[in-house]
């Protein structure tokens, strides 16, 4: 990556969490979920409001934690608002390869959510970037209702 990319990239995680969007309080959400991260304090707060046939009609977040977990909450609310049950969970396993692997051929449609490739290489800072994504993923997986889930549960990356 060159020092201009990683520059533009930097200032976008920047921006991101010192103004994230979509946040504050969804109080008609479907499903709530709180995740956190006991290792660093990291804490997500992610309300979920689907439309008639599923799909994620509103999406915000509130909470507390590093600059990776609030630009990552932010950037993910911005590009999953409207979307399907299953673009959701493409753009997840997209999101997840980006952090984890060191595949260059992440998916396109991730768009400024691609400026968080370098967390990949901190692996702390994975589970800081997924945080966000993992409390997603249990969004989805109920319709409606409250849960909380843990970057230390077994077989989170």
């Amino acid at each position: 990556m060159t020092n201009e990319l990683e520059e533009l990239y930097q200032d976008v995680l920047l921006d991101h969490s010192r103004r994230p969007r979509n946040f504050g309080e969804l109080p008609d959400a479907a499903v709530r979920v709180h995740g956190d991260n006991p290792a660093c304090g990291d804490e997500i707060h992610l309300g979920v409001k689907f439309d008639s046939s599923g799909g994620l009609e509103e999406i915000k977040f509130t909470g507390h934690g590093c600059a990776i977990s609030q630009a990552s909450a932010s950037l993910m609310t911005m590009k999953l608002k409207g979307k399907t049950r299953d673009d959701a969970v493409e753009l997840m396993q997209s999101f997840r390869d980006l952090v984890t692997t060191d595949a260059n051929n992440t998916s396109k449609n991730l768009g400024d959510l691609r400026a968080m490739r370098g967390v990949r290489k901190f692996p702390q800072r994975v589970k800081c970037a997924m945080l966000p994504w993992r409390a997603l993923e249990q969004a989805l997986q109920q319709s409606e209702g409250e849960t909380t889930v843990s970057t230390e549960e077994p077989g989170f990356d």
